[in-house]
């Protein structure tokens, strides 16, 4: 499908991210997606960043406990660097334009491409009929949270590219199909160490709040005493670190080691690598554990500092809310009169 020529005026360079607050948030959230989405408020992009409660519920949540995560994921952004005031920060359901536009492209996405989506197939397992259709439409809705902004740039963990190559289709398909060239065609942000951290009790499969091992995760709840003891834990082979990233290789558990030393740290996994040849790893995890003591420490105590206070967090927001709003209520406007709907004006 051919794109719409764009030129760099037509859409200034913004990002939008979201995280769904579904809660037990991880050390794999932070190094994949906190801890970027604070680095990239000093790249002078104006950047949005929302808490996807709509997409939660594509499987049952207990209301209460949806309100409670919801609160603690933003106490994690702010904790984890996110200013507020450099930033927009909300929640996904207090901006109408995510769902009115997510409808807009139900109707223009195809069966076909929803069909492709292995997020689906994967969440939905063996018992597909029984899942919701909000599950199956998920990745419209995710096209809606990124065009609503017209959002240039999206921070994205390796499992979230495929959807937002839909993204690309369902914009570049409006466009095509109304002779506009009103979406811009957003491109991925995937960069630097660690961006799929792993579980630490099997490298082969990333670092999940659902795993059933609370050994396999470091919580950004986890104090200080439970992050030493899991990397202390943290499963390994016999072999020392190598003197280079190919000795890494068929070495999951020890790359995954590596990787999350290095993007703590603010090195690369070969500086690591150099600087810990043929250390063994009773001596790197205690080294290891100790820097993620001193890195996540603050943020845990920070979060507990901020959810002490839910009505300070829930006008964080709604400021949020009512700036996004601002952003997205004139392109909403706009895709309506494209496609050819009459609406009072109030």
């Amino acid at each position: 499908m051919a794109e719409p020529v764009q030129t760099p005026q037509a859409f200034p360079a913004r990002i939008f991210s979201g995280i769904q607050p579904s809660g037990g948030l991880t050390l794999g959230n932070y190094l994949g997606a906190l801890k970027r989405f604070a680095e990239k408020q000093n790249e002078g992009i104006e950047t949005i960043y929302c808490l996807v409660d709509m997409h939660a519920i594509t499987v049952w949540q207990d209301p209460a406990k949806l309100r409670q995560q919801t609160r603690e994921g933003a106490a994690a952004f702010i904790a984890s660097g996110v200013d507020p005031a450099r930033s927009i920060l909300f929640n996904q359901s207090q901006v109408s334009a995510h769902a009115e536009l997510a409808w807009m492209f139900n109707c223009v996405a195809r069966l076909g491409w929803m069909n492709r989506m292995t997020q689906f197939k994967d969440k939905a397992g063996k018992n597909a009929e029984a899942a919701s259709l909000g599950l199956y439409a998920y990745p419209a809705l995710m096209a809606a949270d990124i065009m609503a902004y017209h959002a240039t740039h999206v921070p994205v963990g390796e499992d979230q590219k495929q959807h937002l190559e839909l993204t690309r289709d369902i914009a570049a398909k409006f466009n095509h199909d109304y002779g506009v060239a009103f979406f811009p065609i957003v491109e991925p942000v995937i960069e630097g160490e660690a961006t799929r951290v792993m579980s630490l009790r099997d490298g082969t499969k990333k670092m999940s709040k659902s795993d059933p091992s609370d050994q396999s995760r470091i919580n950004l709840t986890d104090d200080a005493d439970a992050i030493a003891s899991k990397i202390r834990k943290a499963k390994t082979d016999p072999e020392p670190l190598p003197d280079n990233l190919d000795g890494l290789k068929d070495r999951p558990e020890a790359r995954n080691l590596v990787n999350i030393y290095a993007a703590l740290a603010g090195m690369t996994a070969a500086e690591v690598i150099t600087e810990n040849a043929g250390a063994q790893f009773g001596t790197f995890k205690p080294k290891l554990a100790e820097l993620a003591v001193s890195v996540m420490g603050p943020i845990t105590t920070e979060m507990n500092r901020l959810m002490q206070d839910p009505a300070e967090i829930d006008r964080i927001l709604g400021d949020g809310a009512d700036r996004a709003d601002a952003i997205a209520r004139p392109i909403l406007d706009r895709v309506y009169d494209i496609t050819g709907m009459i609406r009072s004006r109030r």
